[in-house]
């Protein structure tokens, strides 16, 4: 049992000093290197092994000194700095605040669904039937290429209003309305060959609102697609001042390819002063579907004060690598 005692301490040393170490180097923001930028994603995992590495350090470490302290030192450091990360998402206030009035506005309330559907993924009989079953007012899908174009195509019949830009760069993209569309617009923020999407939707009310459809590109260098190594996002910069310098309310949503507590995130939030869906209801982690443990919140809505929250949920994996998101909303205009 010494042995293997020994065994587990020995690795609850090396990997404690391991986590302590990445915790400290993911507070680094340079945009020069890019895998710092990766090591702000998985503060999760980081908050729960450093639980579980100060539980053990405690069960096997009989006499305490300097470099074992050291090292409890380190690991409430972890937790502290990973907790204070994801504590608004668990235990924080709601940012934007649950419809409570107990009468749903049918004519101001819509439901958007957003799905990044994976490029090389060929179940679209399955997502079908998960749009079939939510039947949302809003559909907005991601790595849509021709192929993915023509399997949607059966959507018109229910969609009157479409937007579509159909790529082979995992950046394409197809928005499908119930609701009618104009001021549709395609626009090119960061990259020549990567759409973003901004309409006006119009409600049965009467009432308006933008919605701007965004995949910015991934953080991680790519040979084979379009990448945003050693450069800010600036992307998301530019929605966060376009809301800022509308006065309708506003809906950014899509697959940001970037966590919400990221330093981006955050100032795109400011900027435009919108809110995020999740804060004060749970992760909501919609990537990677393909991994149980290596999973985090990738697809995004953020709103304007105008709206309420009905419903959230994260719907069922259908062969893409992200999970469908799906929102239930209120819109409520400051005049009403």
């Amino acid at each position: 049992m010494g042995g293997i005692k020994k065994f587990l301490y020995c690795s609850v040393l090396v990997f404690s000093t391991g986590l302590i170490l990445i915790t400290l180097l993911s507070l680094i923001y340079d945009l020069r290197l890019w895998y710092f930028k990766i090591l702000d994603f998985p503060r999760p995992q980081y908050l729960l092994l450093g639980i579980l590495f100060l539980f053990l350090l405690i069960l096997l470490i009989k006499k305490w000194k300097f470099p074992s302290l050291f090292l409890l030192l380190g690991l409430i450091a972890v937790i502290i700095i990973n907790g204070i990360v994801i504590y608004p998402y668990l235990l924080g206030e709601k940012s934007v605040p649950d419809f409570r009035t107990g009468i749903i506005k049918p004519d101001d309330t819509f439901s958007v669904l957003l799905a990044n559907v994976l490029i090389d993924n060929r179940q679209s009989e399955a997502f079908l039937k998960i749009i079939k079953q939510q039947d949302p007012d809003i559909l907005l899908a991601m790595e849509v290429n021709d192929w993915w174009a023509k399997e949607l195509l059966v959507l018109k019949q229910n969609y009157p209003y479409q937007l579509e830009y159909p790529l082979d760069n995992a950046y394409g993209m197809s928005l499908y309305s119930k609701l009618p569309m104009k001021n549709k617009e395609i626009k090119f923020l960061k990259h020549d060959d990567v759409p973003s999407f901004h309409v006006i939707m119009t409600l049965p009310s009467g009432n308006f609102f933008n919605f701007h459809g965004i995949h910015p590109v991934a953080p991680v260098p790519s040979k084979k697609y379009p990448d945003n190594v050693k450069e800010e996002e600036v992307a998301l910069l530019k929605i966060g001042k376009l809301v800022a310098n509308n006065p309708l309310p506003s809906i950014v949503a899509g697959d940001f390819n970037d966590v919400s507590w990221s330093h981006t995130s955050r100032m795109f939030g400011q900027q435009g002063n919108l809110k995020n869906v999740r804060i004060g209801r749970g992760l909501y982690n919609t990537f990677d579907a393909t991994s149980f443990i290596l999973r985090w919140p990738l697809d995004h809505y953020f709103v304007t004060e105008e709206f309420k929250l009905v419903e959230l949920e994260r719907l069922s994996k259908f062969g893409s690598d992200h999970f469908p998101l799906y929102v239930k909303l209120v819109l409520e205009p400051s005049h009403h």
